[in-house]
């Protein structure tokens, strides 16, 4: 199989698909003024062809913040694309369009991925498509978008998740999950006075999240929203860990990016030798896949920020095109398998 990716800084999308011919799948990252144009372009540049978009900044060896990025799979793929509406009250209602996708494409665990792109809602709409994936023990990367829009062949959708189902004609695919922070000493708490619609954590061990935050890290509360870059929370899950950003203060609570619930065990992080650790995932994916045809990842956000603050983004980028065809998705939130992370980064390796 073969990865192509073409970026408009300035947002023409003829620019960015200058060179591509006969896709078989299509992924569109727009801006917010020109989603519904670029849209509708692709699809009269593209008729019939399996895509789906979303709003974000995109990238391969430089980033595009405001302009259009396009990634197409070609020569060797089966795919197939749509949506599962109605995300915030009831997706599982259309779950039957993955299922049928799912046996269209023939997928099957070592060679079909599923990712996707999503407007909001995300924990529910992860156990919702993890319901039909897990059958066939498909893997799932993907992300959350701007705008509460994502489009699917041609069309736009609000409260949606737009999915692709891919499969590689040419060998195996496999998911990966990169987490830069660590456990911060013994902090533990167990998490009460929560909001699952708004995403609150009011308490700590019975006492003021914002208040235990600030009091361990010495900090004032107007520190709190960028702190999180270093020191986010995490969500404990047997081995493995869930990071959790903190969005804003709410009086003695904290906002976060992804929901906490009462008696949730949470964890203080703290930012490790990120460097070290992209390397460490770059040479596991190597090591993995001695012949790849394609990386494509979903970074957050944050990361972002972080990584451009401290004057490491384009060294990333570098790092991360020695895998080979390498473009992405800069998104609001993190998706692997049926875990909504944030501050992370997941990707999947094409062989």
């Amino acid at each position: 199989m073969k990865q192509f990716f073409g970026m408009s800084q300035r947002g023409d999308l003829r620019e960015a698909v200058r060179g591509l011919s006969n896709p078989q799948m299509i992924l569109l990252m727009s801006n917010s003024s020109q989603f519904e144009q670029h849209v509708k372009e692709l699809e009269e540049l593209y008729p019939q062809i399996p895509s789906i978009g979303c709003i974000g900044m995109c990238y391969d060896t430089r980033v595009a913040e405001k302009g259009v990025g396009v990634v197409a799979f070609s020569s060797g793929v089966t795919a197939a694309a749509n949506v599962l509406e109605q995300v915030s009250i009831m997706p599982v209602k259309y779950i039957r369009r993955l299922e049928d996708d799912l046996k269209k494409v023939n997928a099957s665990q070592a060679d079909t991925i599923c990712i996707d792109f999503c407007s909001g809602n995300d924990a529910c709409v992860l156990t919702t498509i993890h319901t039909a994936l897990r059958r066939r023990n498909i893997s799932l990367v993907g992300g959350t978008g701007d705008g509460n829009k994502v489009s699917a062949n041609g069309r736009i959708y609000n409260d949606s998740v737009a999915y692709a189902v891919i499969k590689n004609q040419s060998g195996k695919v496999k998911a990966y999950k990169e987490n830069i922070y660590h456990q911060m000493g013994e902090y533990r708490f167990i998490a009460s006075d929560t909001d699952k619609a708004r995403y609150i954590m009011g308490s700590l061990n019975g006492r003021s999240a914002r208040q235990v935050y600030q009091d361990i890290l010495h900090i004032s509360e107007g520190q709190i929203s960028t702190q999180t870059f270093k020191n986010p929370f995490g969500k404990l899950n047997g081995d493995d860990t869930c990071i959790i950003s903190i969005k804003e203060v709410n009086g003695n609570s904290l906002a976060c990016f992804r929901q906490v619930n009462d008696s949730d065990v949470v964890a203080l992080l703290e930012l490790g030798d990120y460097k070290e650790i992209v390397k460490t995932t770059i040479q596991k994916i190597k090591q993995d896949f001695p012949r790849r045809s394609a990386v494509f990842s979903i970074n957050c956000l944050f990361r972002y920020k972080l990584f451009s603050e401290n004057g490491y983004m384009q060294e990333y980028l570098k790092e991360m095109s020695s895998l080979g065809s390498h473009a992405g998705l800069v998104g609001y939130g993190e998706h692997y398998n049926n875990q909504f992370v944030n501050q992370s980064m997941t990707c999947v390796a094409f062989e």
